[in-house]
């Protein structure tokens, strides 16, 4: 295949990863008609359609899911090693996404960060804020943020935060006139602020440890809420009891907003940690990245 046409073949991954032409055009910088044509154009050459289109999605043939295995990859090592060759210059440049919640953002990933970006102003960073389980490798992520102990074994894992432990909290105001919880069983006389799981679409079961006895508890309530930020402010509304890492009640702890139960109940436990392929070779401005996030101490 002639030289001219690597740009529909990048064209044609970009849609089929992306499954969208609105997304893909964005990605490229072209518009979607242009990205349609480039398309039409390369199932015209190689006389075999490539993409099935409906008027709500855009998926890959089986001629198109073979290719795709076939050549995605290799635009993805070809934009690897220029990420590389940004080492041979004055400064490294290039972009670096990552996927991550909220909250850690926030309170660790922002903050870390921010002085290498005021030194290295040829890095930009891509933040992804995401409460599931993303495939960082599928999602062409160069890394995500997520709790120790959820992850994958064959991924390489760098501690960016100290040891956590969780809270059970409520407002003074909902103690009122309640019995403030001794064990977490008394949860289920409570009003409970549930999270629902993104990942797999269930209610989080509460987990407790002491002296090495588990306990776990299903705990019921008027409200769920799929992120922190509002389960926070429905705690401080006296909305009822929620559970969280501790840090994300931080300060209304500390100015007595909240209240705290069950402590004892609540070890400490594996914190965040960057994780990142273990195959893929790290551009310099993403292993600046992961330096300066590393936990030290």
């Amino acid at each position: 295949m002639v030289r001219r046409n690597l740009n529909d073949l990048l064209s044609f991954v970009t849609v089929a990863r992306e499954g969208s032409f609105t997304r893909a055009a964005s990605l490229l910088g072209v518009s979607q008609s242009a990205l349609s044509q480039a398309i039409s154009g390369l199932e015209a050459r190689l006389q075999i359609r490539l993409l099935t289109r409906t008027t709500r999605s855009v998926s890959p043939t089986l001629a198109g899911e073979r290719l795709l295995q076939a050549i995605g990859h290799r635009f993805d090592e070809i934009e690897a090693e220029l990420d590389v060759l940004t080492e041979l210059r004055d400064k490294p440049a290039g972009t670096v996404r990552i996927t991550c919640g909220d909250h850690v953002l926030r309170k660790t990933l922002l903050p870390k960060l921010t002085p290498l970006l005021r030194e290295y102003p040829d890095i930009d960073i891509e933040f992804d804020v995401n409460y599931g389980f993303r495939d960082i490798v599928a999602d062409r992520f160069d890394a995500g943020v997520r709790l120790g102990d959820t992850i994958d074994k064959d991924m390489i894992a760098v501690p960016i935060g100290p040891p956590l432990r969780m809270a059970a909290v409520a407002a003074p105001a909902y103690f009122a006139t309640r019995t403030v919880p001794k064990n977490p069983r008394d949860l289920m006389e409570h009003s409970c602020i549930n999270q629902r799981m993104q990942t797999s679409g269930g209610l989080y079961v509460w987990d407790f440890e002491r002296r090495g006895k588990l306990l776990n508890v299903r705990v019921t309530g008027q409200l769920t809420f799929n992120t922190s930020v509002h389960i926070v402010d429905a705690a401080l509304s006296g909305l009822g009891i929620a559970y969280l890492p501790e840090e994300e009640f931080e300060p209304h702890l500390r100015e007595g907003r909240l209240m705290r139960v069950l402590e004892d109940w609540c070890p400490p436990f594996a914190g965040y940690y960057l994780y990142y392929p273990s195959r893929r070779q790290p551009s310099p401005a993403f292993s600046l990245v992961s330096s300066a996030l590393r936990e030290l101490g």
